[in-house]
């Protein structure tokens, strides 16, 4: 038999970076992050969902599926290329915090932005321009709307287009599309070259990271936005009225977390008329996905077996019910059109049977967090059958300390009960200041296929580094960055040894082999 390929990955989204402009970008700290990854032979970066923000700006509630966030671009790389001036730049630059205040962001970046591509479009050389047309045209299917959209909200100030917009705009009307296109022609523009400006940074910095041995794993919110170009450019895929109103919401039903469930507020599918199309929606987002990263993760993977539909009218999520969805027709589909599908299922939680069997018919590797490894018998002993603990992994799964979701492995261990504690030393053989150390450690040492650690664990971060907290909205959520001196000699040393220790050198080379892509 051959040797098993065992990957070791870095889960950091690249607005954690450091440097930049106030957030991290694709500028040349993304590419020092790439080499610091190869140095220590670990051969995945995974990532939050690329999309650009809205309200809360959290990565999963995009304002679309397909675009990248703007905020992402790095003003030095477009200087390189003279669409700006290094003293346009320089006036007011932002100070390199650990934590991203998004608004001051987005009032010193947008401004150069604009500047940035209009420049461009007066100014592109031939060659530049030929290859904007071809991304405009290869690219048409979500660019326009998105461009739209975009330009439309910024009107409005607002992108609930089904609340506040003009109704001809937001009922999509071909003249009043027509006339918006015409009389802001500039404005949308604009952001199909913000987008092409994207493209090219994200593309580069992907091509780059391959080239050094390491693939990309992305990230995929099941459901989209209700304020996005993807609910009103498809909004007879979508559960919705003729107004764009929601009939029904997503969520999950009441649990041990919430006793009134969640209540999400994104759109539902109208899997009938999807299935009717053959999926063809799907089709084209699972294809920009695949050309934006190497693997993809779907959240909320149970959703294609089944998902919770509560009426629009409730205020909770209490008095919802499971509506059955065609996931194995889905995924047969997806797999005549992509052959071997590179995918990562979210399948946390409540998990059925029937959940279970759409991810194992279709191959795909599940989840596993070590922090919900450690429960008690009754008679106070652990409970070794925990499929959360190490020693349960099979090979088909990717293991984690933590995901975006969770409190800093530092964090949750320091707000359990002594008794708790205790167990879980006595698991590890170690004491307190060398637990979370030896958590990472047991997820390496497991035998999942792919084992990831969040950069704040590397770190031993404590919960004011935690990346999001569920059900909780604004700062300081999704704020956490990189200072500059954090991935030192040390923490480098220590992430190899630990890869190296447990055969974790699965490179790009071997994902490509592994998924045939």
């Amino acid at each position: 038999m051959g040797k098993k390929i065992r990957f070791a990955g870095i889960l950091l989204h690249p607005t954690s970076l450091s440097g930049g402009d106030g957030i991290g970008d694709l500028g040349k700290n993304s590419y020092r992050f790439v080499d610091f990854l190869a140095d220590t032979k670990v051969g995945l970066w995974q990532i939050l969902p690329l999309g650009p923000v809205g309200f809360g700006n959290s990565p999963y509630a995009s304002r679309s599926s397909f675009a990248g966030n703007e905020l992402l671009i790095n003003l030095d790389f477009l200087a390189d290329k003279k669409y700006l001036s290094l003293e346009q730049i320089e006036q007011e630059l932002l100070p390199n915090t650990s934590k991203v205040d998004f608004e001051s962001v987005a009032n010193y970046k947008y401004p150069l932005l604009v500047k940035a591509a209009n420049s461009f479009i007066k100014n592109a050389l031939d060659k530049d321009r030929k290859l904007y047309e071809r991304f405009c045209a290869e690219q048409s299917h979500w660019l326009e709307d998105y461009a739209l959209f975009q330009s439309v909200s910024e009107h409005y100030q607002d992108s609930r287009w089904f609340l506040v917009w003009d109704k001809n705009l937001a009922k999509r009307d071909k003249t009043a599309l027509e006339d918006w296109k015409k009389e802001q022609f500039l404005e949308v523009e604009v952001y199909k070259v913000l987008q092409f400006f994207f493209h090219n940074q994200w593309h580069e910095l992907k091509a780059y990271a391959n080239k050094k041995g390491v693939a990309i794993v992305g990230d995929l919110p099941i459901f989209v936005a209700h304020d996005s170009a993807d609910a009103w450019a498809n909004q007879d895929l979508l559960k919705l009225d003729k107004e764009g109103h929601l009939k029904v919401s997503s969520g999950v039903p009441p649990d041990a977390f919430s006793v009134t469930g969640q209540l999400w507020g994104n759109p539902l599918y109208d899997w009938a008329k999807m299935e009717k199309e053959e999926f063809k929606w799907w089709i084209s987002r699972l294809e920009s996905q695949f050309r934006q990263t190497d693997i993809v993760r779907i959240d909320h993977f149970r959703g294609f077996e089944a998902y919770w539909e509560v009426p629009a009218t409730e205020k909770t999520a209490e008095k919802g019910r499971w509506v059955k969805a065609p996931g194995q027709k889905l995924f047969e589909k997806l797999r005549k059109e992509f052959k071997n599908l590179a995918v990562i299922a979210e399948d946390l939680g409540v998990i059925t049977k029937e959940v279970e069997l759409l991810r194992d018919s279709n191959n795909l590797p599940g989840m596993k967090i070590v922090q919900f490894a450690f429960d008690f018998n009754k008679d106070g002993s652990l409970k070794t059958s925990n499929s959360y603990l190490p020693h349960n992994y099979d090979e088909n799964c990717v293991a984690y300390t933590g995901t975006h979701d969770n409190d800093t492995t530092v964090g949750w261990y320091s707000k359990l009960d002594e008794r708790l504690k205790d167990l879980i030393r006595r698991y590890l053989s170690c004491d307190d200041y060398s637990v979370v150390w030896h958590l990472m450690r047991s997820v390496m040492a497991s035998s999942a296929q792919i084992a990831i650690l969040p950069m704040q664990d590397l770190l031993a971060l404590d919960s004011d580094s935690r990346m999001n907290k569920p059900g909780t909205c604004g700062d300081p959520n999704w704020a956490w960055r990189l200072t500059d001196n954090q991935l030192n000699d040390e923490i480098k040393w220590r992430l190899k040894e630990i890869s190296q220790i447990f055969g974790r050198d699965g490179s790009y080379k071997d994902v490509k082999e592994l998924f045939k892509i």
